[in-house]
């Protein structure tokens, strides 16, 4: 007859082997399968511990995986790690110049004043860090104090001794099989990594080395983007000075201030002239691209009455629509209502849309502003009569550069920014702008301002 004991140890280990743990086990340590009881009981514990680690390890570099920034990437794993790692800060430092300098890059602490900030940095050559690499194995030391006696010139070790740190374990951070730094776990208490599986660390150090690598990447990129932004923004600015210049002075020869020209030289002027107020676009255009890309887009919200703008702008724009014989209409509800905006940003979003259509359409031809409440939104749209865009090149119209195979009707230049730059302007009100075209009959492009009840 089947002892009872190992009908229960096999649906024990059936339960075990599908990740299911807790299974009652009948412990009786009086004869081998008694014993046989009890072993089994300690590794269903012990498997217990490691499939619990495994899946919060898991977890949690799912998570981290899909952070972008390096700093935001490295605060979640402070935040998320405490469960199977115990510690009272983190640092990391990372390898630069050939792997000569050891140079810190983030830590954050339980400690009232963090003594290692980012920035700081030692030589590699000769430390006890450069010897740790060659082994890519974690080094731990469970007593600082007792390792800054022995190593009394240990400026590191001194700062973090100085925080309050007692222990410390070490981890190489290896990403594509080549050393990128270290992460640095310490604690408040000595021994704190003393009966710590290495095995653990080994793998919480395999998978941060790729993911900070790939954070690391990330960030510098974005830094040179900020970078660029910046530059270009300068650029930008330089030069709108001498250009406005230059259309000065040659608004003064255009207008007959230094006399009448014959007509070949006035149509060179008047051709100087409209080449520069295609400059001054599109340095326009630029410092906006800029300014939202690197965050510092400026905003005034101020409490607009929305029919009296929608006229101001209306009674503006209609001189340029006469100017190419096309007729511009103002369509609004009588009981808009007053909402908060910046009206200099929406001003030039309606701009943008108008000069679009007025570029895009035929002389005797008609543009419609209108303006209607939708539920908690108001709706303005600029409609026009000209030569629509074809289905499939919609979804790109508002990609910055991004120029359709529609040309304007009378040779007019477009930098491509306009409608790109009205997207990023009406979102940062947290309204939606969308595209309705059909290729003869026109387009009509929309955006949405939304008001509280």
């Amino acid at each position: 007859m089947t002892d009872p004991r190992i009908i229960t140890y096999r649906k024990a280990v059936s339960a075990m082997r599908n990740g299911q743990f807790g299974q009652s086990v009948l412990i009786d340590g009086k004869d081998d399968v008694g014993q046989l009881g009890l072993e089994l009981a300690a590794l269903e514990q012990f498997l217990r511990n490691k499939f619990n680690e495994i899946s919060i390890l898991v977890s949690i570099t799912e998570k981290i995986n899909t952070g972008l920034l390096l700093d935001d990437v490295l605060n979640h794993v402070f935040d998320s790690f405490r469960p199977i790692i115990p510690y009272h800060r983190i640092g990391v430092s990372l390898l630069e110049e050939k792997n000569t300098i050891l140079r810190a890059r983030w830590a954050k602490s339980d400690a009232v004043h963090i003594k290692i900030t980012k920035g700081y940095s030692a030589r590699m050559q000769g430390s006890s860090l450069q010897r740790v690499l060659g082994t890519e194995k974690p080094r731990i030391l469970n007593d600082l104090d007792a390792y800054l006696r022995d190593h009394p010139y240990s400026e590191s070790t001194q700062l973090i001794v100085e925080e309050g740190m007692k222990s410390s374990l070490t981890c190489p951070l290896i990403a594509m099989g080549n050393p990128i730094g270290f992460i640095f776990f310490s604690s408040m208490e000595k021994n704190t990594y003393k009966d710590l599986h290495i095995e653990l660390f080994l793998q919480i150090a395999g998978q941060l080395s790729t993911i900070l690598e790939k954070s690391r990447l990330y960030q510098q990129l974005f830094e040179l983007n900020q970078l660029k932004n910046k530059f270009l923004g300068i650029a930008a600015h330089d030069l709108r000075n001498p250009i406005g210049t230059v259309m000065g002075f040659l608004k003064l020869f255009k207008d007959g201030f230094f006399g009448e020209f014959p007509e070949k030289p006035q149509k060179i002027i008047q051709m100087m002239y409209g080449t520069c107020e295609y400059m001054i676009e599109l340095v326009s255009d630029l410092l906006d691209v800029t300014a939202i890309e690197s965050g510092q887009l400026s905003m005034e919200r101020k409490n607009v009455n929305l029919t009296e703008f929608l006229q101001e702008c209306y009674s503006a724009d209609s001189v340029l629509a006469l100017g190419k014989s096309i007729e511009l209409k103002l369509d609004a509800d009588l009981s808009l209502p007053t909402i908060s905006f910046d009206p200099r940003r929406i001003r030039e979003v309606l701009d943008n849309l108008i000069s679009n259509a007025i570029k895009f359409s035929h002389p005797r031809t008609v543009i419609t502003i209108r303006a209607r409440v939708v539920d908690n939104e108001v709706h303005i749209a600029v409609a026009d009569e000209g030569q629509g865009i074809p289905e499939k090149e919609q979804p790109k119209v508002f990609d910055a550069f991004s120029k359709v195979s529609v040309r304007p009707t009378a040779g007019e230049k477009s930098t491509g920014l306009g409608l790109a730059i009205a997207k990023r302007m009406v979102e940062a009100h947290h309204g939606r702008i969308w595209i309705e075209s059909e290729v003869g009959k026109g387009t009509t492009v929309t955006f949405s301002l939304p008001f509280p009840h």
